[in-house]
């Protein structure tokens, strides 16, 4: 099964580059994108039922990431919320841990890491029978 994520990123090259990289490595179809703290918390709220992972920037357009985070603590626990950052210090992470996220990855060398988890993730969704994405299944 496929993982329907969903991306807050709000650099367009670092976005394409993270779906491309995703799509093909690790069993992902991305779902949509935003580039602010508003477009994010908005489009996750309303579209509960739509994903199964999101993964947002801490430094965005507009607002912060940590927005978005807080906006998705009352999330069903299928659903995972991953942070992908150049900015992973202890710190960082410490306070993505309190905002309830299930991951921190940071973007100059975990990038593997990032996709290990996705894999790992697409087959919890596949053994639960959690994900009803169709997309991309033989």
């Amino acid at each position: 099964m496929r993982l329907k994520t969903y991306i807050v990123e709000d650099n367009p090259t670092i976005r394409e580059n993270l779906i491309g990289t995703l799509e093909e490595l690790a069993c992902v179809t991305a779902v949509g994108s935003a580039e602010t703290e508003n477009d994010g918390k908005a489009w996750l709220n309303e579209n509960r039922q739509q994903w199964d992972l999101a993964i947002i920037d801490l430094f965005l357009k507009q607002g912060s990431g940590l927005g978005v985070l807080a906006a998705c603590r009352d999330r069903p626990t299928q659903q995972k919320v991953v942070v992908l950052s150049n900015y992973a210090t202890a710190d960082i992470r410490q306070r993505c841990a309190q905002l309830g996220v299930d991951a921190v990855f940071d973007k100059s060398n975990e990038i593997d890491a990032l996709v290990e988890y996705c894999l790992n993730q697409s087959a919890t969704c596949r053994r639960e029978g959690n994900s009803s994405s169709s997309v991309g299944e033989s």
